[in-house]
């Protein structure tokens, strides 16, 4: 091969000499510079696959992810936090807590304010990167193993071990690529929407919004309160409201869980590997193949992810935007920037193209935000934040296209007392009080028996 992934290749023998220096035009070539070059790859592909085996023994290898991640952004500017950017970020978000108070009655969800560098961001959503991503490289990592002849995985024996660690690396290159892009990009841990960073902690990045504020003509100390605002109400929602961390997860997982790949296809390629030959693997591993179809199932997950973020980024929207709107001159042009950044997909869609197979984009942040509004303004703060206490009141994706209608619904009386959890409580009390009668009976019962 020409070129080897994880960065290392054969040096070009037309280049230099064996001692690394320029060599002359024309000049004749050494024979025991093969020798030098092959025994540098062998070095290096035995180096590789020792770091294999310290990745978890996992379907990927996380170690080689972050390092490929912290190599890439090492060499970029906020690499390392300044000392004042702590002070600014803790004062941004102890501001913007005050602001939101009102706004919402979720009580403020951030126990500690962090400032990140995009290294930071790195290892402090890693774990959560791991979970949502382990169910893709499984799934891909076992079809392509199944798929292996019979006579090739008696064949290959012992070997099948290192086509796991090859697949393990490939994986945590990809991924190492892939965060290192995102990290350079995001504004917050919650920027894209999802609970990727430790629960009840709000973290900006300084460097990541310094650059974000070159474009917009509006004071740094402005940019900044503001997204304080936005990564302290995501906090609010992802503490407050106890199962929406585990449903956005869950949905993205469930996405994950459901590939499935062309087996058929992939025993075609299998049949063209050579076990004893890791260049082959490795041909195969980057080929289109592996490319894995989207099943009823996975759209239908998928559905759910997009409709609950665009809740989440409607509902931040709308709560940020009656917060710091009399209090900041530039947040509704702030306000749309966001939106647009984030409904064209971001830095987000890519990634998530990349790790496990979908487009991450709100594709109705819009109506959200109209019917949060529509709500707000129709039924007050106190009937909005209600509907986050549990997933079967929250407004589904027909009820964006129609906002009109949800909120007409829950103008009734009614509406409210027939909730799902009010209609439990009920039950939960009348079978209570069954009960209760049950045992007085019963122990009247038993008083009157003889020889009691």
């Amino acid at each position: 091969m020409s070129e080897f992934k994880f960065g290392f290749g054969l040096p070009d023998p037309d280049d230099r000499d064996k001692d690394g220096n320029p060599k002359p035009a024309g000049g004749p070539e050494n024979p025991f510079d093969g020798f030098g070059q092959l025994g540098q790859m062998l070095s290096q592909l035995g180096q590789m696959l020792s770091q294999a085996g310290t990745g978890g023994g996992g379907p990927v290898n996380y170690d080689l992810a972050k390092q490929i991640a912290v190599q890439r952004l090492s060499g970029q500017v906020g690499f390392v936090a300044p000392p004042e950017s702590a002070k600014a970020v803790t004062d941004a978000v102890h501001l913007a807590e005050m602001w939101l108070d009102p706004a919402t009655t979720l009580p403020a969800g951030a126990t500690t304010t962090s400032t990140w560098t995009p290294r930071d961001w790195v290892e402090h959503t890693l774990p959560t990167w791991q979970r949502l991503c382990d169910p893709v490289a499984r799934r891909m990592s076992g079809a392509w193993v199944d798929a292996l002849p019979a006579e090739a995985k008696a064949q290959a024996g012992p070997l099948l071990a290192m086509v796991g660690q090859m697949g393990g690396m490939a994986f945590g290159s990809q991924l190492g690529n892939a965060l290192a892009q995102l990290a350079s990009e995001v504004l917050t841990s919650a920027d894209i929407g999802l609970p990727l960073g430790p629960p009840n902690t709000a973290a900006l990045l300084p460097a990541n919004i310094e650059e974000f504020t070159k474009g917009l003509e509006r004071p740094a100390s402005e940019v900044m309160v503001f997204l304080a605002a936005r990564e302290a109400a995501h906090q609010r929602l992802f503490a407050g409201v106890p199962w929406l961390r585990q449903r956005l997860l869950g949905a993205v997982e469930e996405f994950a869980g459901g590939i499935k790949v062309d087996t058929a296809a992939l025993e075609q390629l299998a049949a063209q590997v050579d076990p004893s030959n890791p260049e082959t693997i490795e041909q195969a591993m980057q080929s289109g193949i592996l490319e894995p179809e989207t099943t009823p199932e996975q759209k239908a997950a998928l559905a759910r992810l997009e409709t609950l973020l665009a809740l989440v980024e409607g509902w931040v929207d709308i709560v940020v935007g009656d917060a710091v709107s009399e209090r900041l001159p530039g947040a509704e042009a702030l306000r749309e920037t966001l939106r647009r950044r984030r409904a064209s997909g971001g830095p987000a869609e890519q990634t998530f193209a990349t790790l496990v197979g979908l487009e991450l984009r709100p594709r109705k942040l819009r109506a959200a935000a109209s019917l949060w509004r529509l709500v707000t303004d129709r039924h007050g703060i106190d009937a909005r934040d209600a509907l986050w206490a549990h997933p079967d009141l929250v407004p589904t994706a027909d009820d964006l296209d129609d906002p009109l209608e949800f909120a007409d619904r829950m103008g009734a009386a009614s509406a409210i007392e027939d909730d799902p959890i009010a209609q439990l409580n009920r039950t939960e009390q009348s079978a209570e009080a069954r009960e209760a009668e049950q045992s007085e009976r019963d122990s009247q019962d038993d008083e009157g028996k003889p020889g009691a």
